[in-house]
């Protein structure tokens, strides 16, 4: 790992985002609530949280962070979601892994809980994909 001994605690924030894309009816079956494995929208928000809270368990040179917020934001577009996470905590290096692994963790998740409405005759994806994973913004305070 990296030295961070010599580095004062500030407020740090980042915010991520991806989408995964998605069939029309697919994203219709969230809208109404029909998907059979559940609420897939609670579902990724909660995995995007707890990923974001394991980071260092996953990214084996990653600081562990003692987060203070995480919000994770999932919004239905036509052709997919937008998964949005927001990171935040006092502390002395920047917390966009966190918020990376939020994100990416909740487009996981959604796939995982629609893949069976995704799947084409042959049992593959040949609409759906995971795109755009981002750091938006990083900000130290």
């Amino acid at each position: 790992m990296v030295d961070i001994s010599g580095k004062g605690v500030s407020l740090r924030e980042a915010v991520a985002e991806g989408f995964i894309r998605l069939r029309p009816s697919t994203v219709e079956l969230i809208r109404d609530g029909k998907v059979e494995k559940g609420d897939v929208i609670t579902v990724a928000k909660t995995a995007g949280i707890l990923a974001a809270k394991r980071t260092p368990d996953l990214l084996p040179l990653c600081h562990p962070i003692p987060l203070e917020k995480v919000d994770v934001d999932v919004s239905l577009e036509t052709n997919g979601i937008r998964v949005t996470s927001r990171v935040m905590a006092h502390y002395k290096t920047g917390v966009e892994m966190e918020a990376l692994t939020a994100a990416s963790v909740a487009l996981l998740t959604v796939w995982d809980m629609v893949k069976k409405y995704e799947k084409n005759d042959q049992g593959q994806y040949p609409e759906t994909s995971i795109e755009n994973i981002r750091v938006v913004s990083k900000i130290k305070i």
